[in-house]
């Protein structure tokens, strides 16, 4: 053994100043700690001093010793491959040695630091780790033991792929036996550890639990009624994960476990209950869920709508007593990120407005400031899924307690009412309709309730049913609905203004055009809550001013209705700075109301374009100069180039032509260039969009950059990134047909990756269709070139463009494949049926179109004579025979 290292007493002493004074409140203080603690790393022996002050130096106050640990934490995961060999085996050995001090902070302090070290040297650099702390697992001495366990959950947290793997020669084999003997430990603490570190193998169907789940699953059953609620809740969680890998284990016990959940939800310790609680929201994913849990419904119903009151600790972090805060200003704190989702192109399909899009506002986000997840929102999200998966059977347990609830005059238990009928509104449906007539003016009622929770849950639920109400006479329902939401826009409560606004936007979603007769009055109110919002709801109204422009459309282009809307837009977007965040809500709001104010929005592109341009350069730059001198410069946030790149493409799609002269006064066509290269997909995706529709608008200016662009478009073919490769498959067809024969160069670098795509199996629909409607648009220009490939797509194509609805891109991609056709029929023979399929799905096309159609189809008749076309058509279903019989006369 080397001789054991000492401190320097006159270091030890700077170092425990210097410890000390790192506990100060004072920024400044803090800062220059921060200076000297960076110079001390220059010394290799600076972490020994702190492992010293850890773990020896007993004199010293206990946080000032866990502090050392920290640091030296720190160290170790920024420096850790530098330290020297002595300095790292002092370490671990004294980590060792000290996993069981007598101070609870201290042992976790250790076991914090020998997971950062394993994590670094990744376990097999430190081949004694595990075996020792196994070893200590059977100490006698409590402390030992439990610090032990400490670190091995943590390994077990960090690391659980690596000690499921070959590298460490399976270790798991041993451990996993060893915890399993701990379950039945006399102390708490212990018994809580050994399940949590088997916890953490279960998702993964590790083998070596695999072989013992049996021995697993009693244990747990064994613990079911620990006394310890640490124990309880992972009991609960080991059941609920379970009940996700290994369903066939439990299904034996099915009707115990559910039991025992019931009970569980139910539990005193609110962690419990809602680890416990998950259990329902797994169960419902699961097919066997209405077979196993039909029999259990009636009990199970109450038990979740009972989860879903507000606790008294909620009421009290939500300042649910505080009715009036509209003039408090916001905690910057409680303003969450929001996320620009970048604009993809996508086609109409037949019957309706574009559909693809999720809805992911929906969720019950009713208190998002206070701990995100709750025993609250867990009961509701799993009441939701329940009613999804037994639709109006579960209302005959819900409606008897609704009765009691919604005219409960607790409003705790009212506002939980309201609440249960706004998370099975999605399940229950058809259900709930003839209920409806009556519960709908009640909630409008509720909504004016002098408790503001109650009014801002209600705001909630009424959205969910916004389907309903616009199906009805806009006079019963809709009007008196939008008129007392439109009040709650005003409210003098933050939370009601917040739960008004997202209801209206969804309500404005299922209402589109409904809602014009209603605009100045909408407007009145939107633009007067302008003045009145904070920070946080302002973000919102964006989005409800944005989402009105896009359900009304032109119907907006009213010179009254510009009057009262654009100056309070144009007054927030010359207040804001141009690094401020704020500007992504606002940019995405002016997209949708330049769309669809389309030429009214003309007195006000001007300085909204300019702002754009520089945003972009802005970006540009400073990304430039972070790549040069990473230490002098920030990395920018690309999300300004995003936004701006879509206002960009808002104001080209909604000026169509007249947005030509803003581009020949600007450099946005160079910016394009540099974006297009981007090494953020998101940037290089809307770059692609904003091409498309420069390309529509005013092609004589993107036409001189078309030999720089055409080369990125294609490497850009790649699968792997959807909406990337999606964009600029789009842009690449729209080029095509600005180009016409001149496309002819340029075929080659994007044909051979086009046809790949539409061949890919589990190709999302939307990238099929534009990557068809592409392929279609080069063949119409570049027959010659195109055609000979016919073969290799044809099928696909037919199938992905079958669904579209009529409109140009269709009519030239169909114009394409007949081009392409003419020149090579014999690619098509084989799949003869597919194209007679696609031209039947056209509803009325052009008379030239519709005359190429009828050339194809008479001429492939005649070409097999009337003998085989009629076996060959006999093969058709009845409504495709019907429709070329009618149309086609075929």
């Amino acid at each position: 053994m080397e001789c054991e290292w000492k401190p320097d007493e006159q270091g030890l002493q700077q170092i425990l100043q210097l410890l000390k004074e790192s506990q100060s409140p004072d920024t400044s203080t803090q800062r220059s700690v921060q200076q000297r603690l960076e110079q001390l790393n220059q010394y290799p022996d600076f972490n020994n001093y702190l492992i010293f002050v850890l773990t020896k130096l007993k004199s010293e106050d206990e946080p000032t010793r866990s502090l050392s640990g920290l640091i030296l934490k720190n160290n170790v995961k920024a420096h850790y491959q530098n330290f020297p060999n002595g300095v790292s085996d002092f370490i671990k050995s004294e980590c060792l040695q000290n996993i069981g001090d007598s101070s609870p902070l201290i042992r976790a302090t250790v076991g914090i630091l020998i997971t950062t070290i394993a994590s670094k040297g990744e376990l097999q650099n430190w081949p004694e780790l595990l075996p020792k702390l196994c070893l200590l697992l059977d100490s006698e001495d409590y402390n030992t033991c439990e610090g032990a366990f400490g670190a091995l959950q943590k390994i077990c947290e960090d690391s659980a792929e690596i000690l499921d793997s070959d590298m460490l020669d399976r270790p798991l084999n041993i451990m996993i036996p060893k915890f399993l003997q701990f379950f039945k430990h006399s102390s708490p603490k212990i018994r809580s550890h050994a399940i949590a570190c088997v916890n953490q193998f279960i998702i993964s169907r590790t083998q070596a639990l695999m072989l013992h789940i049996d021995p697993f699953i009693e244990n747990l059953f064994a613990l079911a009624t620990d006394e310890e609620p640490e124990v309880r809740k992972n009991v609960c969680r080991a059941l609920v994960m379970l009940l996700e890998v290994r369903l066939d284990r439990l299904l034996p016990h099915m009707h115990n476990i559910i039991e025992y959940m019931l009970q569980r939800t139910q539990d005193h310790d609110e962690n419990v209950a809602l680890e416990a609680c998950e259990f329902w929201l797994t169960l419902a994913e699961q097919p066997v869920c209405k077979e196993v849990l039909c029999g259990h419904l009636s009990q199970l119903t109450p038990v979740l709508v009972n989860g879903m009151k507000y606790s008294e600790i909620d009421i009290i972090l939500l300042k649910g007593d505080i009715e009036e805060d509209e003039a408090i200003p916001d905690n910057e704190q409680d303003i969450r990120p929001r996320f620009h989702r970048s604009r993809t192109v996508a086609q109409q399909h037949e019957g309706d407005g574009i559909e693809e899009e999720e809805d992911e506002d929906d969720e019950l986000d009713d208190d998002d400031t206070i701990s995100d997840w709750n025993l609250r929102k867990c009961s509701a999200a799993a009441l939701d899924v329940l009613a999804n998966v037994f639709r109006d059977d579960l209302l005959l347990h819900i409606l008897p307690l609704l009765k009691e609830l919604l005219f409960h005059p607790e409003w705790v238990v009212k506002e939980s009412g309201i609440l249960v009928l706004g998370a099975i509104a999605e399940g229950c449906m058809q259900g709930m309709i003839p209920y409806l007539p009556e519960l709908i003016p009640h909630l409008v009622q509720c909504l004016s309730d002098k408790k503001a929770l109650v009014r801002s849950i209600t705001c909630w639920t009424l959205s969910r049913y916004a389907h309903w109400v616009v199906s009805q006479p806009p006079d019963i329902y809709l009007k008196p609905l939008m008129t007392e939401l439109l009040k709650r826009i005003l409210d003098s409560n933050k939370r009601v203004q917040e739960a008004a606004c997202s209801a209206f936007a969804t309500l404005e979603e299922e209402a589109c055009t409904e809602l014009v007769p209603y605009l100045a009055f909408i407007l009145d109110t939107l633009v007067f809550a302008f003045s009145k919002y904070q920070h946080k709801n302002l973000l919102i109204l964006y989005d409800a001013i944005g989402t009105l422009a896009d359900s009304v459309g032109h119907h907006l282009n009213k010179p009254e209705y510009i009057q009262m809307l654009m100056p309070p837009l144009i007054q927030k977007w010359n207040q804001l700075k141009d690094e401020d965040k704020d500007l992504f809500p606002l940019l995405e709001c002016l997209s949708s109301v330049a769309t669809a104010l389309q030429s009214g929005f003309l007195p006000y592109c001007e300085p909204v374009y300019q702002r754009c341009v520089n945003l972009v350069q802005k970006t540009l730059a400073q990304a430039m100069l972070h790549q040069s001198q990473p230490d002098q410069y920030e990395a920018p946030d690309k999300d300004f180039m995003i936004v701006a790149l879509d206002l960009l493409s808002g104001l080209a799609e909604g000026l169509g032509g007249t947005i030509e002269q803003l581009v020949a006064r600007s450099n946005i066509l160079t910016l394009m260039y540099q974006c297009m290269q981007d090494k953020m997909p998101e940037v290089r995706q809307s770059s692609f969009a904003l091409l498309g529709d420069l390309t529509k608008a005013c092609f004589q200016h993107v036409k001189p950059c078309i030999a720089d662009f055409m080369p990125i478009l294609g490497t850009n073919l790649n699968p792997e990134l959807i909406s990337v490769c999606n964009n600029a498959t789009w842009a690449i067809g729209e080029i095509s047909i600005q180009m016409g024969p001149e496309m002819q160069p340029y075929i080659a670098m994007v044909l051979h990756q086009l046809v790949e795509i539409i061949n890919r199996p589990n190709t999302p629909k939307t990238l099929l269709e534009n990557t068809a409607i592409t392929i279609g648009r080069l063949g119409y220009v570049c027959p010659q070139e195109v055609a000979p490939m016919l073969q290799q797509f044809i099928r696909p194509w037919c199938t992905s463009l079958r669904n579209i609805r009529d409109n140009e891109e269709k009519d030239s991609a169909f114009r394409g494949i007949c081009t392409m056709i003419s020149v090579n029929p014999g690619g098509v023979v084989q799949d003869f049926i597919f194209f007679c399929d696609a031209v039947a799905s056209w509803v009325n096309p052009k008379d030239d179109l519709r005359d190429m159609f009828y050339k194809i189809l008479h001429g492939f008749k005649n070409q097999v004579g009337e003998e085989n076309w009629r076996r060959f058509s006999d093969q058709f279903p009845m409504p495709l025979k019907e429709r070329l019989a009618t149309f086609y006369g075929v």
